[in-house]
C-alpha cells in the first residue's frame, strides 16, 4: 500500500509518499508561498530534486500539482497512477477533546476539526483546506486526520487544568492541550524498542524552532509543556515560552497594542529576541563563540528552561528509564545537548562527551554506561507515523477513530 502524507501550513504544503510494505519513503516535497505570485515547488524523488517556480493559486491546485509530480517525475515515477494511493494521511494541529487518536475523515470529523479552528486559528483552517483539496483530487481514497493534540488526551485533570475559574474550561474550553504529539509518540515508541521495555517511563524533548517536553509514565503521556496554545512552555526559536502573564497587562497599560504584544511573543521572542541574531540555534551558537554576550545569554536561558522541565517531570515518575532528545536542535546540536544534560548530574544523568559528539540518522545513546538515567538522541519521523496510522485505519476499515472519553457526559469532569 502506498500512503501520501500531507501537511498544510498557512501558505505551504509539505508532503511525503511512503510504500508501507517496506516502511520506505518514495518521495517528498514542499510547495511554498501558496496563493502568492511567486510560488516555489520542490519534489525529491530517488535522491534527485526537481524545482518549479510556477504560481500555485490555492491548496486545490497545490494538491493537483503534487499528484502530477508523483506520476511524472522520475524513471520510473513513484506512482504510475493516482489509483495507487491507498490512503492520504493529514496532519491536523488541533483536535480538542474530541479526538484521542487518529480518525478516518467524514463529514462529522470535518465539522469537529472546524469547531477547533477557534483554538488553533493559524493552523486548523489550513489543515481543513488541505483535507478538502485532497478529497476533491482523490475522491475515492480514504483520508485520515492525525492530530497533534491526541497523544496528550491521556493527561489527568491535575496536569491539564489551569488554576482559573472552572467556567473558563467548561464554557470556553480553556485548558492545556499539548502539541507536537505525533513527534513525542514516535520517539517514545522507538525508545520502547531500544530499551526493550514496552511501557517505559520517559521524558521526551522535541527541540526545534518549536520546542516542547513530555512526561510519559508506563508508556502513557501524563504531562507536557505546551498549553492552550503552542506559546506556553520551553523557550523556542521565536516564541517566548513561559512568562508572567502580568507582563502583558503591564505592556498594555504602557500603551503597547495587544496585537503587537501577541506578535512579539510569538514571532520576535525566544532565541531571536534574546540573542538579537537569529531564531536558528546554529547562528546563535556561532555568534556566542565569536563573543556575543546576548547570544551566550540566549543559549544559557534555553538550556536552563529545558533543565527545569526535566527536573519537574522527573518528580512525576516512579523512576526514569530515559531522557529522549529529538527535533532539529535535539538531533544536531552537540553543544545544546551538553548544556542541558551536564546540569543534571544530581538527578542521575552522566553525559558521555564522546558519545554526545556525534550526529546521524539512527538513534544513539549519549550517556555513560553507569548513568542511572540514560539519555538518547532519536531522530523523529512524524510523517512515517502518520502514514502508519493511515494504513492501519484503512486496512481495518475503520469508519473513524475512537473518541476521547468524557466524565459524566461533560468535558473531562467539568
Amino acid at each position: 500500500m502506498k500512503i501520501l502524507v500531507i501537511n498544510c501550513g498557512s501558505s505551504s504544503i509539505k508532503f511525503k509518499l511512503f510504500d508501507m510494505a517496506r516502511d520506505a519513503q518514495l518521495a517528498s516535497g514542499l510547495i511554498e508561498r501558496v496563493g502568492e505570485r511567486h510560488s516555489r515547488s520542490v519534489v525529491n524523488v530517488n535522491g534527485h530534486s526537481h524545482t518549479s517556480d510556477e504560481p500555485i493559486a490555492d491548496y486545490d491546485q497545490g494538491v493537483r500539482e503534487i499528484l502530477r509530480s508523483l506520476t511524472t517525475i522520475g524513471d520510473p515515477p513513484p506512482l504510475q497512477s493516482t489509483d495507487e494511493v491507498g490512503g492520504v494521511g493529514h496532519r491536523v494541529v488541533h483536535g480538542g477533546e474530541t479526538f484521542c487518536e487518529s480518525a478516518v475523515v467524514d463529514a462529522e470529523v470535518l465539522a469537529a476539526i472546524e469547531k477547533c479552528c477557534e483554538l488553533a486559528p493559524l493552523h486548523n483552517p489550513a489543515n481543513l483546506a488541505g483535507l478538502r483539496a485532497a478529497a476533491a483530487a482523490l475522491p475515492g481514497c480514504p483520508h485520515v486526520a492525525v492530530f497533534d493534540t491526541a497523544y496528550f488526551q491521556t493527561m489527568p485533570p491535575a496536569a491539564y487544568l489551569y488554576p482559573v475559574p472552572h467556567e473558563w474550561y467548561v464554557e470556553r474550553r480553556i485548558r492545556r492541550y499539548g502539541f507536537h504529539g505525533t513527534s513525542h509518540r514516535y520517539v517514545a515508541l522507538r525508545a520502547a524498542e531500544l530499551l526493550g521495555k514496552p511501557t517505559p517511563n520517559l521524558i521526551t524533548l522535541h527541540l526545534g524552532n518549536g520546542c516542547s517536553a513530555a512526561c510519559i509514565r508506563a508508556g502513557v503521556a501524563i504531562d507536557q509543556s505546551m498549553g492552550l496554545t503552542p506559546l506556553e512552555g520551553l523557550m523556542m526559536g521565536t516564541r517566548s515560552g513561559d512568562i508572567d502573564p502580568a507582563i502583558i497587562f503591564h505592556l498594555e497599560r504602557s500603551g503597547v497594542p495587544l496585537e503587537e504584544i501577541r506578535t512579539t511573543l510569538e514571532k520576535r521572542s525566544g532565541l531571536l529576541g534574546l540573542s538579537g541574531v537569529s531564531r536558528d540555534l546554529r547562528d546563535v551558537e556561532r555568534a556566542a563563540e565569536q563573543g556575543s554576550v546576548r547570544a551566550r545569554l540566549a543559549l544559557d536561558v534555553f538550556a536552563h528552561r529545558a533543565r527545569k522541565y526535566i527536573g519537574a517531570f522527573l518528580s512525576e515518575l516512579p523512576q526514569c528509564d530515559a531522557i529522549v532528545l529529538t527535533g532539529g536542535i535535539g538531533e544536531n546540536s552537540v553543544m545544546m545537548r551538553r548544556m542541558i544534560l551536564e546540569g543534571l548530574t544530581v538527578l542521575g544523568v552522566s553525559l558521555d562527551p564522546q558519545r554526545n559528539d556525534r550526529r546521524g540518522p539512527e538513534p544513539f545513546c549519549i550517556t555513560r554506561a553507569q548513568s542511572r538515567v540514560s539519555a538518547w538522541v532519536i531522530p523523529t519521523n512524524e510523517e512515517l507515523l502518520i502514514a502508519r496510522d493511515t494504513a492501519e485505519l484503512v486496512q481495518r476499515g475503520a469508519g473513524r477513530g475512537r473518541r476521547a472519553e468524557t466524565l459524566a457526559g461533560t468535558p473531562h469532569g467539568a
